[in-house]
Formats: structure tokens, sequence, C-alpha cells
């Protein structure tokens, strides 16, 4: 059924320009007044002073995005079919992109670009993992849920909506099951050949790092015969993906205990060796601290920090953060080393990144030279007009 609109919200001379270039979002500082009185979630007409429509959107009364737009089309009505075709559409995309034998374990909905704000999901075999980080994805929950297990046929889906971008929203967390039964073990999925075990109730993220997916094929490409340090490994995706492919040794370090558990797992369900690992629980910076102290050296050095700045006001505050990070790692690197580094910060853009590593290159007094570029797969489709869903951000760098 198809929910009217409440109201309207009327941007401020010269502050449309985003939105005629379909960026989905409205701050509320752009906003000149709202009319009517829509509630959390609820649909609205966004137009400007003139009264020209600019989208319908859904409104949040607390965030500083004040309202995400679903559709720039005047003629489209938000209403349950508008939902169908949008996941219709996200669905096709992945059945283009991401072959089927390649993995059982992607995203399947990427918010903005997308089409969709604010709403993720993620399939893990027969399991759909549902995130909703704002009052209009929240508002259609059931609409979503039952169009998901329509369109898919999925087993179950379980809802992981406890990010933080909730709390600015007004949101209380929801964690649980929406459709099917509560999947209490972990979820066995398959990726290039490798088969890893999936905690969607309690895992980082939705359980898995499926941005990474493509990247941790290409790096392992670099590790036969090299001894890696695999950092914030968490459930040793990157270092079951280098010993597969023949790396000498992995030395991986996570602060979880847990997630080293569930790493020295996958390692044994791989049938590789675990000889040719080594695990520290630690924090990362202290870890290569005292692995300089000891004089190791490694060959190839993956660093996969979580996220340090959600936003560009805490950009300068990362910029040390991983300025630090790197320094110690290129200081750790043998002659002709690879790092491969990482930023997932939305908040630190890839050129700032770059000149973030390096500085540390230059401050570890080596010489070191990009050979490759990372960014998420291909089922985490980045919308032109919408940048700010390139978060994920890699470098590999040789040193001489």
């Amino acid at each position: 059924m198809e929910r009217a609109p409440t109201g309207r919200v009327i941007v401020k001379p010269g502050r449309e320009k985003s939105l005629l270039r379909r960026h989905p979002w409205v701050f509320s500082g752009a906003i000149a007044r709202v009319e009517g009185n829509p509630g959390a979630g609820e649909t609205v007409e966004v137009c400007s002073t003139d009264g020209a429509f600019l989208g319908w959107g859904a409104f949040s009364p607390l965030s500083q995005i004040r309202v995400r737009i679903w559709s720039f089309d005047r003629e489209t009505p938000i209403d349950p079919g508008f939902f169908r075709r949008r996941l219709s559409a996200a669905l096709a995309l992945r059945r283009d992109l991401v072959p089927a034998q390649e993995t059982n374990a992607l995203r399947l909905v990427h918010g903005e670009s997308d089409g969709l704000p604010a709403v993720v999901v993620d399939r893990y075999g027969d399991t759909l993992v549902l995130q909703l980080g704002s009052c209009g994805a929240e508002a259609w929950r059931g609409c979503l849920t039952e169009q998901l297990v329509a369109l898919t046929g999925a087993a179950r889906v379980y809802e992981r909506s406890d990010g933080e971008a909730r709390v600015r929203e007004g949101l209380a967390p929801r964690v649980g099951p929406l459709w099917g039964d509560e999947p209490l073990e972990p979820i066995s999925i398959r990726e290039h050949d490798l088969a890893y075990r999936v905690d969607v109730r309690r895992g980082h993220k939705t359980g898995f790092y499926l941005d990474q997916r493509v990247n941790r094929a290409r790096i392992a490409r670099h590790a036969p015969g090299r001894r890696v340090l695999n950092g914030f490994c968490y459930t040793g995706a990157f270092t079951v993906a280098a010993l597969a492919a023949g790396a000498e040794t992995v030395l991986s370090i996570d602060s979880s205990a847990s997630a080293l558990e569930a790493a020295q797992a996958h390692v044994v369900m791989n049938g590789l060796d675990p000889a040719r690992c080594e695990w520290w629980d630690e924090d990362m910076f202290q870890a290569l601290r005292r692995l300089r102290e000891e004089g190791r050296r490694f060959d190839l050095i993956v660093l996969d920090p979580p996220k340090f700045a959600p936003t560009a006001a805490q950009a300068s505050q990362a910029a040390r953060g991983y300025k630090d990070l790197n320094w110690l790692a290129f200081r750790l690197l043998a002659p002709g080393g690879l790092l491969a580094t990482f930023s997932c910060s939305g908040g630190v853009d890839e050129a700032l990144f770059q000149k973030i590593v390096a500085g540390a290159a230059l401050d570890a007094g080596v010489e070191a030279c990009i050979v490759e570029r990372y960014t998420a797969g291909p089922d985490h489709p980045v919308a032109l007009s919408f940048p700010e869903g390139a978060y994920l951000k890699g470098l590999l760098c040789r040193i001489g």
C-alpha cells in the first residue's frame, strides 16, 4: 500500500544543487522550513524555494541527514512496488557481476548506491542479513523482509541493525530473526574454493568482511614463498588465502581471542598446515613495536584496521593513527617487500590516505611505490552521484 506524503521539506536557495546532481542526502542545515508534521521515517516531498519538485524522501527529525531521497521522479510512488523494483535491480546487478562459482557470500544491497539509502543486505548461503540504518529504512522493515524472501527464496532473514548510524537517527539497536529460524551455529560459506564459517549473530559488521573478497584473491597472488604478517586478522580470511596460495609462513595478529580461535579453525578446515602459522593475541600497535624490537622482517604485510574516522571531522586524529601504523609496517619490511594497507574510514578519502601512507614511508626512510590499488568488490557498487559509497580504499606498496 502506498503511504501518502505527510509533509514538504523546502530547501534553502542554492542548496538544491546537490539534489539536482542526484545526491540523496538533505542535511538539516540545508532546510529552510518543514511544512506539515512528518514523523520519523515518513515520506516527504522535497522542493526548492520556488516550489519545484526535487524528490521523495524519508524524514528523520533527529539526524543531521534530515532527509534521504528514495526517488527523484515525481511520478514514482513510494510503495511496496517501488522497493520490489529496487531490490530486483540490485539482485540482477549481482547476478551479472559476481559469478555463482566464485562465492555464495556477497552483498546484495549496498544502500544509497542501489537506490535504497541506509539499507544493507548481505547473503551468506541461504541466509540473508539485513541492516537498517535510518528512520526511513526502519519504516519499511516488514516490506523489505517480505520482498527479499519472495525474490531470493532465502531460508531466513536475520537483522543486524546495530551500527552506530542508528544512534544518530535516534533509533535503538535491533538484532534478531525477521524470517525463519535463528542461526544458532556459524554459517558455512565458500569463497574462491576456500571455506569459512560466519557468525552472523555476533560477528563484525554482518559477520564477515565481504568487501575484501576480491582483494584477498589479488593479494594472495603475491604470497607464494613469502613471510606474511596479517594485521587485524579477525577470523583469518587473508591468512587462509595467503597460506592456500603458498605463503612460507603467516603471523596473524588480533586483539580478540575468539576471532583468533575462529581463524585457527579456518586454517584446519581448509586443510592447510598449522605449523606455518603463528598467532598473537595483542594490540596491533604494540605488536608492531615488539616485532621491530625483535628484529623481525616480513616480505608481505597486510593491514586492514577498523574504521578510524567515520566522518571528515575525525580525519585529523585518524591520520595520526594511520601514519603511525604504516610507519611501523614499513620498518618491518624486508628489501623488496610489499605492504597492502587499507582504510575503511569514510572521513579519509583516497587522496588523503595516499598522502598519509607517503608520509609514513618518508619518515620510515624507505623508497616506496604503489603497484596496485584496491577498492571493494563489484557487489559494493558506488553510484557516481554518491562518492561517499567508496569507503574502502587500499594500496599495495613495494619498497626498494
